[in-house]
């Protein structure tokens, strides 16, 4: 598992998936709570646990009241 650090903002936000149709919905209700689950994407530059900054595109799921969880890295751009 890579460790990592957002150090700018998440830009050109984009929803992959709502409610339903995200198939870890049971789940993240049973660990996180009830709410209107997204699946989102972004791109961002990121600080590798190596110390190298570099741009990648950042997969998560959100919920209103609840925030952004489980932010992982889908690809590195430079």
């Amino acid at each position: 598992m890579v460790h990592f650090e957002v150090i700018d903002e998440i830009e050109n936000i984009e929803s992959v998936a709502v409610g339903k149709s995200i198939r870890e919905v049971g789940r993240l209700t049973k660990i996180y709570g009830e709410g209107r689950w997204r699946k989102l994407k972004g791109v961002a530059r990121i600080r590798l646990s190596d110390g190298s900054i570099c741009t990648a595109e950042l997969h998560w799921y959100e919920a209103h009241g609840i925030g952004r969880k489980e932010l992982k890295i889908k690809r590195i751009f430079d």
